[in-house]
């Protein structure tokens, strides 16, 4: 039976009861892709490998995730929202396991990029469904809801994985982190309700089409670049970071790396706030707002404590949050046709914005430490700024 006359038993898609299995969905889909994070010191070790071989393994999860956003919104609108959502679910659940037992760091590198190609199939569906399926409840509270639980999955995937490497390791560590990820998968399984609103788009033709009127839209294209630039930012910090803190003068722990990352707990509080204050102020000026505080942020770790680097990160990562609430928020909005696409051209250039941010912040750490990668983030900042000011306030003129 078609995916849209599907009714399920248990919940009803645009009722509030349906928030719960959303956050849980957005937490499962980042669980996994920052989670070598924490552990990066331990794994470097074993494989000796370089800061900027070390960002490598973290940014094939994110490159992958790019690449494959703007297909997967094609796939989703030929075959349905649920049955990828759940697909790639179960999927990730097979490269998270064979990461330990990786033999070499180049196949622990090709792992992670198998890691990400499911993600998009689980973030660009589910965005989505939520655009279809809560137009009546409002997309901005699903769209904080969905945002929270990411930010939980990213922060959970990072504390789980630094703890559990201080015990068992990091490949044990890695191993729990695939049993959670099977646990998650049949979870929403049973538990999202099926598309009641999707309709069966498969003319490839009317894709391309619809391609073509998006590389067009102003809008659309800004939101893409200051994407770019805010998971660059995002990205290069938290990578590099772990580096900094596991050296002189601070020497943490991978333990302690991952409870650095409690900082991420702040967007929890943050984005279920966030679409008040986003619908009060507008998506420019929310934009411009988050990344002024994100850019305040960034520059407070250069200050030589502890606290002081871990209240930047906190500040840097609650600008980066209502960032990402106002802009998939806009597009989610504003674009009323081809929204799987639309949203796939996002996340490519928001995840290829963190893979560049790997590499581009590592080759900053080799040569300047930690001041270097500061100053290349506060600039994609700085330009994803620009951006916002220049071509968004042109288009609301």
């Amino acid at each position: 039976m078609a995916e849209n006359k599907v009714r399920s038993p248990r919940l009803s898609s645009g009722s509030t009861a349906s928030r719960p299995i959303i956050w849980v969905i957005g937490f499962f889909a980042f669980l996994n892709v920052y989670s070598l994070q924490s552990v990066l010191p331990m794994v470097m070790q074993d494989y000796h490998a370089s800061p900027v071989q070390a960002g490598l393994a973290v940014g094939a999860t994110v490159l992958a995730i790019g690449l494959v956003s703007p297909f997967m919104g094609m796939l989703s609108d030929s075959f349905g929202r649920k049955n990828i959502l759940c697909a790639s679910l179960l999927f990730i659940t097979l490269p998270t396991a064979l990461i330990p037992l990786a033999g070499s760091f180049e196949w622990l590198i090709a792992l992670r990029f198998i890691q990400g190609l499911a993600v998009p199939g689980i973030v660009v569906v589910l965005i989505a469904y939520i655009s279809e399926e809560f137009q009546a409840t409002g997309v901005a509270r699903m769209m904080s809801t969905y945002v929270g639980g990411t930010v939980m999955g990213g922060f959970s995937g990072r504390f789980i994985t630094g703890h559990a490497g201080d015990l068992l390791g990091w490949r044990g560590a890695f191993f729990l982190l695939a049993g959670m990820n099977l646990l998650g998968a049949l979870a929403v399984l049973w538990g999202l309700p099926a598309s009641r609103n999707f309709m069966a788009h498969r003319d490839i033709g009317g894709a391309f089409r619809t391609l073509r009127v998006h590389l067009s839209n102003k809008r659309l294209m800004a939101a893409c670049a200051v994407g770019f630039c805010v998971l660059f930012s995002l990205v290069g910090a938290f990578t590099y970071v772990n580096l900094y803190l596991a050296g002189s003068p601070f020497h943490l722990s991978s333990a302690g790396l991952a409870n650095v990352f409690a900082v991420y707990l702040v967007g929890v509080v943050v984005t279920p706030l966030a679409a008040r204050y986003i619908d009060r102020l507008g998506y420019m000026r929310s934009l411009q707002s988050g990344l002024t505080i994100s850019i305040c942020g960034i520059l407070m770790t250069l200050l030589p404590s502890l606290v002081f680097v871990i209240a930047g990160l906190a500040i840097c990562s609650t600008g980066v949050f209502l960032c990402q609430s106002a802009t998939i928020s806009g597009i989610a909005k504003n674009v009323t046709e081809g929204r799987s696409l639309a949203t796939g051209l996002y996340y490519l250039s928001y995840y290829a914005g963190g893979a560049v941010g790997t590499w581009l912040a590592g080759i900053a750490f080799e040569s300047h430490g930690w001041s270097g990668s500061v100053v290349v983030i506060a600039l994609a900042q700085t330009l994803a700024a620009s951006i916002v000011t220049v071509v968004w306030g042109r288009a609301s003129a």
